[in-house]
């Protein structure tokens, strides 16, 4: 590996495969390089895709990209070991919103589109760090080998060794990043169709807090696909050290939860996987997102929104790819790839549903790391309910059934916290 580029993408996630689409449709010679086996082998993501970006860059992706199904239920369960209330949002609606996906799958088609327009994709390239001369990114390391280019895009992902080697970022600390784990569960359509309620390319996204995660936050997920459901643990890393039991542990007791194990009964395990994810939005931001030849895109930024009961992720991404594109392109007509010229990227960041989404909800990691949602509450509302429908010849108002199971929690926590959630959600 050696030579001159325009552009050096260094990760072929859904960020830097759009940068890099872009960029060569626009006559950049771009260069992107992949640590893992192939584009998409190491990514790995919940399971839903938000379409509106698709809309903007493959107008025809609708019958184009590997869609499993597309979603038009929510579920919304408080778990505890033995009782669960759900909410259930269901629309008719047939416009293409969201739908689940194999990120491996959808990645290669990406990567396909990134190809087809020219750029040059490697994969089995670790990039040990960036090169910088006179406080300048000039290109990449790996091993022995040297690539230069005039502009550096990093789209390495939440795992970013290469700033951190560079000493563009620091080090990730437990309180802006989550571990997942998650299994893929191969279940006949039929099956699917018939336990989840849904129709042929009907999908369902649940999310699912309390017993899954042992009340710690967290929570848990489960995705519709045409012939298997993924469902999976996030737990928050900030609060991993109160964990009674093995991370690895908690998917398979939500497996064997009498709720989940009917569903997948007679299922068979295809793929088991594990994945840090940021949940602090730009909390978890390197300090710089542009710099001297070089921007940051996707995950690598801290493009990730979290908001307990949606999770988007690939949709930033691409947004941010596309963003960084037409920065370097703005910044090519200048003649220039310095920091004061490449500050259009903040700008248009700016202008992009990317950063007003992310400030918008700025403060939502810090309502959702309070543990009483997971626990306390939780408990209350299966609580509250189980002694409502509980008929015995004894009257039960709901209020003072409330009062009666609320237990630890005073009404001043319920205010309080009912207000937070309300105001930064």
């Amino acid at each position: 590996m050696s030579g001159k580029f325009d552009v050096i993408v260094v990760g072929a996630g859904p960020a830097g495969l759009t940068a890099a689409q872009q960029l060569a449709n626009r006559g950049f010679k771009v260069l992107v390089v992949e640590r893992g086996k192939k584009p998409g082998s190491k990514n790995v993501f919940g399971g839903r895709i938000y379409a509106h970006v698709l809309d903007k860059l493959y107008p025809e992706y609708v019958k184009e990209a590997p869609v499993e199904r597309w979603v038009r239920r929510e579920r919304i369960t408080m778990m505890t070991e033995d009782s669960w209330t759900t909410i259930d949002f269901e629309t008719i609606k047939t416009e293409h919103r969201s739908f689940t996906a194999y990120l491996t799958n959808f990645v290669e088609w990406l990567d396909k589109k990134a190809e087809s327009a020219g750029a040059v994709v490697i994969p089995e390239i670790p990039i040990d760090s960036l090169i910088i001369r006179d406080g300048r990114v000039v290109g990449v390391r790996a091993g022995n080998d040297e690539v230069y280019g005039d502009v550096v895009v990093i789209a390495e992902g939440i795992n970013r060794l290469v700033l951190e080697r560079s000493e563009l970022a620091p080090k990730l600390s437990p309180e802006i990043v989550a571990l997942g784990v998650k299994e893929v569960i191969k279940l006949d359509r039929n099956a699917i169709n018939e336990r989840f309620g849904l129709d042929e390319d009907e999908g369902l996204a649940w999310v699912l807090a309390g017993y899954p995660t042992h009340y710690l936050p967290g929570g848990a997920f489960i995705y519709t696909n045409k012939e298997a459901i993924t469902l999976g643990v996030v737990l928050y890393l900030s609060h991993g050290y109160q964990l009674d039991t093995p991370v690895h542990e908690l998917v398979e007791e939500f497996r064997l939860h009498p709720l989940i194990k009917r569903l997948i009964k007679g299922g068979q395990l295809l793929e088991y996987s594990a994945h840090l994810t940021p949940v602090a939005g730009l909390n978890a931001s390197p300090p710089n997102l542009y710099g001297n030849g070089y921007l940051v895109i996707g995950d690598a930024a801290g493009f990730l929104l979290h908001l307990g009961i949606i999770i988007r992720g690939v949709d930033f991404a691409m947004e941010s790819g596309r963003v960084a594109a037409e920065a370097i392109t703005k910044a090519h007509d200048v003649g220039k790839y310095d920091a004061e010229t490449l500050s259009i990227y903040g700008k248009l960041l700016e202008e992009s549903f990317v950063l007003r989404e992310l400030r918008a909800f700025r403060n939502a990691h810090k309502v959702l790391i309070e543990p009483r949602l997971y626990s306390d509450y939780v408990r209350l509302i299966n609580k509250v309910l189980a002694r409502y429908f509980d008929v015995d010849g004894t009257p039960r108002r709901l209020g003072s059934t409330l009062l009666e199971a609320k237990g630890n929690v005073t009404l001043m926590d319920l205010a309080r916290d009912a207000i937070r959630v309300v105001m930064n959600l």
